[in-house]
């Protein structure tokens, strides 16, 4: 394990803004797997492969770029490592970018059939603050991304099993 992780630390300094995009990518599908497969519990026979693509591609294309960019924006916008630099950082990322990344993320979702925007918005509320402290305040930039990606491989199970009820 420990290899594994000094070789990602490798890549990441070699490629970060790439490597960043595909990790984003490879956990939104990694969501939908856990949600097909435990969640739902269909089993490898019913598993929907183009279901688990299209969640991969909105993390590649949109999911990504998007928060890594923001992540960039965000620490020229906000410097510093300390505990207060860290509450600024989250309170600028929920009042100023989780509202309008929401909404893109449902438009983008939106053919997917998933949950309400009082829903999404409900479960973001409660989730992502306390994440974003921490990763602000403790994950070197480069890693932060990856930090909420995995954080939200929970949320993405449960946003895809919604998004895709039948």
């Amino acid at each position: 394990m420990a290899g594994l992780w000094r070789s990602y630390q490798a890549l990441m300094a070699k490629h970060p803004w790439t490597l960043q995009i595909i990790t984003a990518g490879s956990l939104v599908g990694v969501g939908d797997v856990i949600s097909q497969q435990l969640i739902e519990r269909r089993g490898l026979a019913n598993h929907s492969v183009r279901r688990t693509t299209k969640m991969m591609s909105i993390g590649f294309f949109f999911v990504g770029p998007v928060v890594g960019g923001w992540y960039k924006v965000l620490d020229k916008l906000v410097t510093g490592g300390t505990k207060s630099a860290a509450l600024k950082k989250m309170l600028v990322d929920q009042v100023g970018f989780a509202p309008c990344f929401l909404g893109a993320f449902l438009g983008i979702s939106g053919a997917l059939n998933g949950l309400t925007v009082e829903e999404n918005v409900a479960k973001l509320k409660r989730l992502w603050p306390p994440v974003q402290i921490a990763n602000f305040y403790f994950i070197p930039l480069h890693h932060r991304l990856a930090v909420v990606q995995i954080v939200a491989v929970a949320w993405n199970s449960y946003l895809s099993w919604k998004a895709n009820k039948m």
